[in-house]
This record gives structure tokens, sequence and C-alpha cells, in this order.
């Protein structure tokens, strides 16, 4: 004899559809905005021991290759300065597209609803502009 349980199935189901749904936002906006803010970290954090900046700062008045004359010394910090600029530039170049990244994590959900909407009733746009 075979039990049939679609029933129930179906609605442990839906019941369990409908809590993911529930639980999304309070997910996206802390558990997983910590995750991608932690990931952002640790991917400056690599991009900065690439490239090395404070290891160019600290070492900026070392003599490169041994150059201890005046000559030497400045053609070594002109060098360094010059690579911690460009070097700098590339990290804060990282670093802006990090953050644009966390405000689209942020901005994504309002812009999926208000394109859902949009598509449900393609003139939403009139009901803000004639409210007035």
């Amino acid at each position: 004899m075979k039990n049939n349980d679609t029933l129930l199935y179906s609605g442990k189901i839906i019941l369990e559809f409908l809590q993911s749904i529930l639980y999304f936002p309070l997910w996206w906006y802390s558990l997983g905005l910590l995750m991608i803010v932690k990931k952002n970290l640790n991917f400056l954090r690599d991009k900065q021991r690439s490239l090395g900046v404070f290891i160019w700062i600290k070492n900026i008045f070392r003599p490169m290759y041994g150059q201890t004359d005046i000559s030497g010394r400045l053609i070594s910090v002109f060098m360094r300065m010059v690579q911690i600029i460009f070097r700098s530039l590339f990290m804060l170049f990282y670093t802006l597209v990090s953050f644009v990244f966390i405000l689209l994590w942020v901005a994504l959900p309002f812009f999926v609803f208000y394109e859902i909407v949009y598509q449900i009733y393609p003139n939403i746009s009139l009901i803000f502009t004639n409210a007035q």
C-alpha cells in the first residue's frame, strides 16, 4: 500500500519557501553584507600586500643598490616617491571599486523590486508625478 503524502510535503515546501522569502532581506542586509565587507577587506589587504605600498614608504630613505653617495640617495628617493605615488593611485582605485561594489550590494534589492513593480505597472512614474 502506497502512502501518498503529497499534501503534507507540498505544505512543508510552501512553508519553507515562504520562510526563505521572508528571511532573505534580513540575511542580505546582515550576514550577507557582513560577508561582502569581509571579502572586500581581504581583497584590499591582498592588493596592499601585492602592491607593497607600506614597504616602499618604510624604505623611502634607504639607498638603492648600495649607492650611498648623494646622487644615489636622491635618485633612490625620487624613484621611490614615483613608485609610492603610482602604487597609491592603484590602491585608491581598488578601494573605490570595493566601495562601489558594497554600495551596489546594498542598492540591488531596491532596484530589483522597482523593476518588478515596473514590469507589473509600467506607468508607475505617473503615480508619483500626478500625486502633486
